[in-house]
């Protein structure tokens, strides 16, 4: 993966707009349980947010990382929350986990220089 998350986090929402012109249905069933999983509730917004990006640091993916970071942050997640969520990757997801969550803490730096 090349280094500018925020552009490829532009680039997939593209692609799942263009994804939801080919299979309508399907994407807004998508966004519909989106928002209902990261709604307010017992736990909140960064929270969820945290847990979606551990959970995309340990399956490995890219998108998940940039889609996740950005949420993340717009949700109030700190650098130091965002840390604890990849350590749990980390221990859920050994070895590869450790390298994407590296490229996750490398995504919240390019956020953070946009004032994301």
């Amino acid at each position: 993966m090349t280094s500018d998350y925020p552009s490829y986090y532009e680039h997939i929402s593209e692609l799942m707009e263009k994804l939801g012109g080919d299979a309508p249905a399907v994407m807004e069933g998508f966004g519909k349980m989106h928002e209902a999983s990261v709604a307010d509730g017992a736990l909140n917004p960064k929270v969820k947010e945290l847990i979606a990006l551990a959970i995309g640091i340990s399956v490995r993916c890219d998108g998940c990382i940039a889609y996740h970071i950005h949420d993340a942050l717009k949700a109030g997640a700190t650098r130091a929350e965002i840390a604890d969520a990849v350590g749990v990757a980390v221990m859920m997801g050994g070895g590869p986990s450790v390298v994407y969550g590296c490229q996750a803490m490398e995504a919240l730096e390019e956020f953070q220089a946009l004032g994301v």
